[in-house]
Protein backbone atom coordinates (compact mmCIF):
# COMPACT_ATOMS: atom_id res chain seq x y z
CA UNK A 1 0.00 0.00 0.00
CA UNK A 2 3.12 2.31 0.50
CA UNK A 3 3.78 1.92 -2.79
CA UNK A 4 0.66 2.83 -4.06
CA UNK A 5 -1.59 0.10 -4.46
CA UNK A 6 -4.91 -0.13 -3.40
CA UNK A 7 -6.34 -2.74 -1.02
CA UNK A 8 -7.46 -5.13 -3.23
CA UNK A 9 -4.55 -5.61 -5.14
CA UNK A 10 -2.06 -5.56 -1.75
CA UNK A 11 -4.29 -8.46 -0.47
CA UNK A 12 -4.11 -10.58 -3.46
CA UNK A 13 0.06 -9.98 -3.44
CA UNK A 14 -0.30 -11.04 -0.25
CA UNK A 15 -2.53 -14.04 -0.20
CA UNK A 16 -5.79 -12.76 2.15
CA UNK A 17 -9.30 -11.72 1.81
CA UNK A 18 -10.58 -7.48 1.17
CA UNK A 19 -11.39 -7.61 4.47
CA UNK A 20 -8.84 -9.04 6.51
CA UNK A 21 -6.61 -6.25 4.89
CA UNK A 22 -8.68 -4.14 6.18
CA UNK A 23 -8.83 -4.82 9.37
CA UNK A 24 -5.31 -4.49 9.08
CA UNK A 25 -5.13 -1.69 7.51
CA UNK A 26 -7.68 0.13 9.93
CA UNK A 27 -7.22 -1.71 12.60
CA UNK A 28 -9.95 -3.78 14.62
CA UNK A 29 -11.03 -4.72 17.92
CA UNK A 30 -11.86 -8.65 18.92
CA UNK A 31 -14.00 -9.28 21.87
CA UNK A 32 -12.60 -12.49 23.53
CA UNK A 33 -14.56 -15.45 24.66
CA UNK A 34 -13.52 -14.61 28.27
CA UNK A 35 -15.10 -10.83 27.73
CA UNK A 36 -11.59 -9.98 27.06
CA UNK A 37 -11.43 -6.81 24.62
CA UNK A 38 -8.08 -7.03 21.69
CA UNK A 39 -7.01 -4.10 20.29
CA UNK A 40 -5.04 -4.83 16.85
CA UNK A 41 -3.74 -1.47 16.30
CA UNK A 42 -3.78 -0.09 12.45
CA UNK A 43 -0.34 -1.11 9.96
CA UNK A 44 -0.69 2.30 8.70
CA UNK A 45 -0.68 5.23 10.61
CA UNK A 46 -1.97 8.00 8.34
CA UNK A 47 -1.95 11.71 8.48
CA UNK A 48 -5.26 13.39 8.59
CA UNK A 49 -5.13 15.68 5.05
CA UNK A 50 -4.69 18.80 5.05
CA UNK A 51 -7.67 20.42 2.81
CA UNK A 52 -7.87 23.62 1.14
CA UNK A 53 -9.53 26.27 2.00
CA UNK A 54 -11.00 26.77 -0.85
CA UNK A 55 -13.59 23.22 -0.38
CA UNK A 56 -15.94 23.48 2.33
CA UNK A 57 -14.78 22.90 6.23
CA UNK A 58 -17.24 20.62 8.39
CA UNK A 59 -17.98 23.66 10.48
CA UNK A 60 -18.90 25.98 7.47
CA UNK A 61 -21.37 22.79 6.45
CA UNK A 62 -22.99 22.88 10.40
CA UNK A 63 -23.36 26.70 9.88
CA UNK A 64 -25.03 26.21 7.02
CA UNK A 65 -27.61 23.77 8.54
CA UNK A 66 -27.84 25.59 11.48
CA UNK A 67 -28.52 29.09 9.36
CA UNK A 68 -30.82 27.16 7.25
CA UNK A 69 -32.83 26.16 10.55
CA UNK A 70 -33.19 29.64 11.81
CA UNK A 71 -34.78 30.03 7.78
CA UNK A 72 -31.82 33.04 6.45
CA UNK A 73 -31.53 32.96 2.61
CA UNK A 74 -28.83 31.32 0.79
CA UNK A 75 -27.32 34.85 0.19
CA UNK A 76 -27.54 35.71 4.16
CA UNK A 77 -25.23 32.26 4.53
CA UNK A 78 -23.56 32.95 1.79
CA UNK A 79 -22.04 36.30 3.35
CA UNK A 80 -21.71 35.25 7.19
CA UNK A 81 -19.70 32.47 5.41
CA UNK A 82 -17.66 34.38 3.06
CA UNK A 83 -18.16 32.71 0.59
CA UNK A 84 -20.74 32.98 -2.82
CA UNK A 85 -23.97 32.93 -2.89
CA UNK A 86 -23.86 29.75 -5.64
CA UNK A 87 -21.31 27.98 -3.38
CA UNK A 88 -23.87 27.73 -0.46
CA UNK A 89 -26.52 26.65 -2.91
CA UNK A 90 -24.79 24.00 -5.00
CA UNK A 91 -23.80 22.37 -1.38
CA UNK A 92 -27.61 22.09 -0.25
CA UNK A 93 -28.59 21.64 -3.50
CA UNK A 94 -26.10 18.19 -3.78
CA UNK A 95 -26.48 17.37 -0.21
CA UNK A 96 -30.18 17.92 0.54
CA UNK A 97 -31.77 14.38 2.19
CA UNK A 98 -34.37 14.08 -0.51
CA UNK A 99 -37.59 12.34 2.19
CA UNK A 100 -37.17 15.15 4.55
CA UNK A 101 -36.19 17.78 2.67
CA UNK A 102 -33.54 18.66 5.08
CA UNK A 103 -29.91 19.59 4.69
CA UNK A 104 -27.09 16.51 6.76
CA UNK A 105 -24.40 18.11 6.90
CA UNK A 106 -22.18 15.21 8.76
CA UNK A 107 -23.39 13.01 5.76
CA UNK A 108 -22.30 15.94 3.70
CA UNK A 109 -18.75 16.05 5.15
CA UNK A 110 -18.80 11.94 4.81
CA UNK A 111 -19.40 12.43 0.80
CA UNK A 112 -17.26 14.81 0.48
CA UNK A 113 -14.46 12.91 1.89
CA UNK A 114 -14.97 9.87 -0.20
CA UNK A 115 -15.05 12.27 -3.13
CA UNK A 116 -11.87 13.58 -2.52
CA UNK A 117 -9.15 11.46 -4.69
CA UNK A 118 -5.81 9.99 -3.10
CA UNK A 119 -2.17 10.66 -4.23
CA UNK A 120 -0.89 8.25 -6.44
CA UNK A 121 2.10 7.98 -8.23
CA UNK A 122 1.85 8.76 -12.04
CA UNK A 123 2.88 5.81 -14.54
CA UNK A 124 5.82 7.57 -15.70
CA UNK A 125 6.92 7.63 -11.92
CA UNK A 126 6.26 4.33 -11.22
CA UNK A 127 7.58 2.61 -14.38
CA UNK A 128 11.67 3.06 -15.11
CA UNK A 129 11.32 1.63 -18.82
CA UNK A 130 8.81 4.67 -19.26
CA UNK A 131 10.43 7.29 -17.90
CA UNK A 132 13.59 6.44 -19.56
CA UNK A 133 11.76 6.64 -22.94
CA UNK A 134 9.96 9.52 -22.20
CA UNK A 135 13.53 11.21 -20.97
CA UNK A 136 15.05 10.31 -24.52
CA UNK A 137 12.08 11.46 -26.45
Amino acid sequence: MKQGMGNSEACRIVGISRSSGTRWRHGHTVVLKSGDIKKYSPISHQKPAVISARFLSELERITIADLLHARRSIRAIALELGRSPSTVSREIRRNIHEPSGNYRPRTAQRTAERRRSRHRNGKIASNPELREFVRNT
